[in-house]
């Protein structure tokens, strides 16, 4: 990186940049901090002052194969020689259909597969709600406290992480109800965290099918795989599989969302595959095409064939090039990333545990590959919330040349791209310590 850690950031012009955004863009977008981006190769970015930066975001969990991939920049500017849009809903093209194809490859269970393809996780989450409906002909969904599934009015009524994402909009859809999701750290009131899924599970039989919403009636069940916006939490083992055969039992579909944790980015294609589960259904976008518009929806066929044609369909969902450069992504992803995900993920967890020997601030480490989250403290014994030292550490982090984001209220998250390598790792992991020691001593 330049040696510019001398002068604050964000520099003059990035300043300006920002004034201006100000004066244009919605106020309901969220920035962490005035990050003006000039340029970015690999994980490292540039702003438009020259300040270089080491990316721990990926763009949130998009830039799976790093910015500007040489492979995935051939693969866009080729197609984009040839043909840059036809509404794959309307018409043919060989892209959409080879990157079909690779998906119901690729996505848990032997059994045959469709996709529909769309333009952000929202609207697959949103094609998700409406195929769950149309094949079940129920109108319920249950989803989860902490769950995050989009901004869209129904994605939306699936979503309980945070009250400003609802506030202003209700009415909402009104047949959604939430279970509370397993969290090992933090269990229901004197609970182990073995029995908080005995506990979530006995809540949907014996609280919402007898006092709320008939279980017969309920059209799908909606779950993260490792919940992403509500703090990275990565539920106990046998969660998932014991969800599923409940979900199984009362005849509810499972969507397994995996828009924040698909792709490669916990060691495994899919997060599901680590709990050895098959969805009925599988949302999907982020880290599909490596930062160009594109999610997906990914059901059992004998699912997708209840539907008819016009039932539903979009305008820009599987655009030739960004089916091009998701393909390009698998390709990636499936000869070393992965694998690179698992390996140097592994290694940044162990390193944050010994971190944590060390570090009073750190209440708990957790992850799989590449999906890192280190929930913030100032009291181990009473897990008091470090909502304000977690936004401190993002901040200095900034200041020191590392990109990093929160989730929930009190965990910071890491979520590089897949290339990383373990010397960067360690350079960030430095900075992020750095960062974390000041903090602690500024509170001392």
């Amino acid at each position: 990186m330049k040696s510019k850690t001398s002068k604050k950031r964000p520099g003059p012009k990035a300043q300006s940049w920002v004034k201006r955004d100000h004066q244009v863009i919605s106020k309901s977008v969220t920035r962490a901090y005035p990050l003006v981006v000039d340029s970015a190769k690999g994980c490292r970015m540039t702003d438009v002052d020259g300040f270089e930066y080491l990316d721990f975001t990926s763009g949130i969990a998009v830039t799976a194969t790093g910015h500007c991939h040489p492979k995935v920049v051939k693969a866009i500017c080729d197609q984009a020689k040839k043909l840059i849009h036809m509404s794959g809903t309307d018409f043919y093209y060989a892209s959409e259909a080879r990157l079909g194809e690779a998906l119901c490859r690729l996505a848990p269970g032997r059994m045959k597969k469709k996709a529909f393809f769309t333009n952000s996780g929202a609207e697959s989450v949103e094609a998700a709600m409406k195929l769950a409906r149309y094949a079940t002909k129920r109108p319920y969904f249950i989803a989860f406290s902490g769950a995050f599934h989009g901004r869209t009015l129904g994605a939306l009524s699936l979503t309980a992480s945070k009250t400003r994402h609802k506030k202003g909009f209700a009415p909402l859809l009104p047949a959604v109800i939430h279970a509370p999701y397993p969290d090992p750290y933090r269990p229901p009131a004197g609970l182990t965290a073995d029995q908080a899924v005995d506990f979530t599970l006995d809540w949907i039989q014996n609280t919402a099918f007898k006092n709320l919403i008939p279980g017969e009636e309920v059209a799908a069940i909606f779950v993260e795989a490792i919940q992403g916006e509500g703090g990275y939490i990565l539920p106990p083992k046998d969660f998932l599989k014991r969800l599923s055969r409940l979900a199984r039992s009362y005849g509810i579909l499972l969507v397994v969302d995996e828009v924040q944790s698909g792709m490669g980015r916990t060691g495994k294609m899919f997060a599901s595959e680590h709990f050895n589960i098959v969805p009925d259904i599988m949302t999907l976008a982020k880290g599909i095409a490596s930062g160009l518009p594109l999610g997906a929806m990914v059901a059992k066929s004998k699912l997708m064939d209840t539907w008819e044609s016009g039932a539903h369909a979009n305008t820009f969902g599987g655009n030739p090039i960004a089916c091009e450069s998701a393909l390009a992504t698998l390709e990636l992803l499936e000869n070393g990333l992965m694998q690179n995900a698992e390996t140097t993920g592994s290694y940044m967890l162990r390193r944050l545990e010994e971190m944590k020997e060390h570090h009073r601030l750190i209440g708990d480490v957790r992850g799989l590959g590449m999906m890192i989250g280190i929930e913030l403290v100032k009291n181990r014994e009473h897990k008091t919330r470090a909502i304000e030292e977690c936004n401190q550490i993002i901040q200095a982090c900034f200041q020191k040349g590392l990109l990093i984001l929160s989730c929930g209220q009190n965990t910071i998250r890491f979520m590089p791209p897949l290339i990383l390598t373990q010397k960067e790792a360690d350079q960030g992991l430095d900075i992020f310590e750095t960062a974390l020691t000041e903090v602690e001593h500024r509170i001392s």
